[in-house]
């Protein structure tokens, strides 16, 4: 068994998939403390910005729609963090991702796969 996690920092992958599949935020966040515990989550303020940067990018009025709305809640429901750095190791958190490539060559940054 690895180190305890004392929280992740959720990686747009993760909740672009989430959105995709018509999932509200509250159930993405249900998914990751299935997969990983009742650990705090928190948002980099960069990943609310990847997120907003597909609303732009939707393809139908409907699509832009869902994906603001989901936005929305996202912000409502998840904490922000500020970005001051490496937001993950600050914290002491992992990054939770489907993008484990990426992640994994950042030193010191402990990725988990949801």
């Amino acid at each position: 068994m690895g180190p305890t996690i004392l929280g992740v920092v959720l990686d747009s992958s993760v909740l672009i998939a989430a959105e995709r599949r018509r999932l509200t935020p509250a159930q993405a966040i249900e998914s990751v403390h299935q997969n990983l515990g009742e650990i705090p989550i928190v948002l980099c303020a960069l990943t609310v910005a990847e997120i907003g940067h597909g609303i732009y990018r939707a393809a139908t009025e409907e699509m832009r729609n869902r994906r603001r709305a989901f936005l929305d809640e996202l912000k409502a429901t998840v904490p922000m963090q500020p970005v001051t750095g490496a937001t993950a190791v600050e914290l002491g958190y992992a990054v939770a991702t489907g993008n484990l490539r990426d992640f994994n060559r950042i030193p010191g940054v402990r990725v988990v796969r949801v």
